[in-house]
């Protein structure tokens, strides 16, 4: 049997070596994977650059998205070679919704209260706004059932979110006319569960929860990710 490719996309205030363990067991499984780096610099542009990366890619595609990157995939997933959606503890926008707009309805998480602005420049001279999670919140916030020491790193190594992927709106929602899958971190303290499976139900997509995962739990629970991913991998295959 040949699979498609899955494209593991990582969200805010990561990179892509969080996918590590769901690599290493989806390459077990014979699956051929790709993680690209994420840009991090609004949700049109990353869209964008997530597209130029499925164009080049040979045959059927699953895409994953982890965080924001559920939002990537969205509007991404519109391709042509996109076969199915898998969203890992994360926003799931409509056509037309920003991210603000999708957590308007429901409490906030533990994010916006330990979110630490940067600025970073523009061509022309601009600046702009970015986001980091304050680094003593990082652990309890992100990685709440990660290791403290690794936790720790992550905080450190943290990537910038532009605030531009709050306000953006999604031009098309993929989940419309793609089967999906999704997987709620019911412990999360940065995207609320409720928006998680407000989105997934919205979708119509097939929904794992585990109730204890952080928002962290491609690193936690990669066993757990993996086998999601391998579902959606064999219904399209």
């Amino acid at each position: 049997m040949t699979h498609p490719t899955v494209v593991l996309v990582h969200g805010a205030f990561a990179d892509a070596t969080g996918w590590i363990g769901v690599i290493a067991e989806l390459r077990r499984s014979g699956i051929p994977v790709l993680a690209p780096s994420n840009p991090l610099r609004g949700l049109t542009v990353d869209a964008a650059y997530l597209s130029s990366v499925l164009a080049q890619i040979k045959g059927p595609a699953v895409l994953v998205g982890h965080a924001y990157g559920g939002a990537l995939i969205t509007v991404a997933g519109a391709a042509e070679n996109v076969v199915g959606l898998v969203y890992v503890a994360a926003y799931v926008p409509h056509e037309g919704e920003s991210l603000g707009r999708l957590q308007r309805d429901f409490p906030e998480s533990l994010l916006a209260s330990n979110l630490k602005e940067w600025r970073y420049p523009l061509l022309g001279g601009d600046s702009a706004a970015e986001v980091t999670i304050e680094e003593t919140a990082f652990p309890s916030v992100f990685a709440a059932d990660v290791p403290e020491d690794i936790a720790c790193v992550l905080a450190a190594a943290q990537r910038p979110l532009a605030t531009a992927a709050f306000t953006e709106s999604a031009s098309v929602a993929a989940w419309r006319t793609k089967p999906s899958w999704a997987l709620v971190a019911g412990a999360d303290r940065t995207i609320s569960p409720e928006v998680q499976r407000f989105g997934a139900a919205r979708a119509g997509a097939a929904v794992v929860e585990l109730p204890d995962a952080s928002h962290a739990v491609v690193l936690s629970e990669p066993t757990r990710v993996a086998d999601l991913i391998r579902e959606a991998v064999t219904a399209t295959s």
